[in-house]
């Protein structure tokens, strides 16, 4: 019996068109309160994918706190010198990226959510194509196409961030676009 067999994971062939809601009555202010979020326990790839879109929403007022939630997510795997470089870059002139994950979130109300605060993960009949990895879709308010995540599955029955993709450009809030 192999590693993933015991936990039950969606196969290829099973659909895999579903999408999830994963609501956040309220955000957290500390690393504790991130950890201790019902979404935090990774039980599901959608959960994490989700905690994903949470977690980086932190960078532009506290970096270390938003690398300490991706850190939490990645597990076993923390960010190396690179990943938090790369990061940092992604946030220069951009802070409202992971915002825009946010359902509601649009260009036109420079991507500024409204409480309870929705993320919609998804997935297709290729997210889990390779054994014990799962790669979901989150479509941000300001592209036309959904932005992946790619989370593993541990021994431990958790899903972790293995890769994001969701700091990625997209159009600026009407606020700053000169030709909005």
């Amino acid at each position: 019996m192999g590693l993933f067999d015991s936990i039950k994971q969606p196969s290829a062939n099973t659909g895999g068109n579903r999408t999830e809601e994963i609501v956040f009555d309220r955000l957290p202010d500390t690393l504790e309160e991130f950890k201790a979020m019902p979404q935090a326990a990774l039980a599901t790839p959608f959960q994490t994918a989700a905690m994903t879109v949470l977690a980086f929403c932190f960078y532009p007022q506290n970096p270390q706190l938003s690398l300490e939630m991706v850190n939490y997510l990645r597990g076993p795997r923390p960010l190396s010198g690179y990943d938090q470089s790369f990061i940092k870059d992604r946030f220069r002139d951009s802070d409202y990226v992971p915002r825009s994950y946010f359902e509601g979130a649009t260009p036109q109300n420079d991507y500024q959510p409204q409480a309870p605060y929705r993320v919609r993960v998804s997935e297709n009949p290729y997210s889990y194509q390779n054994q014990g990895y799962a790669t979901l879709y989150i479509r941000s308010g300001g592209a036309d196409s959904p932005r992946s995540v790619q989370l593993r599955l541990a021994k431990d029955g958790k899903w972790y961030l293995w890769e994001q993709f969701i700091l990625v450009g997209i159009r600026q809030p009407e606020s700053q676009n000169p030709w909005a």
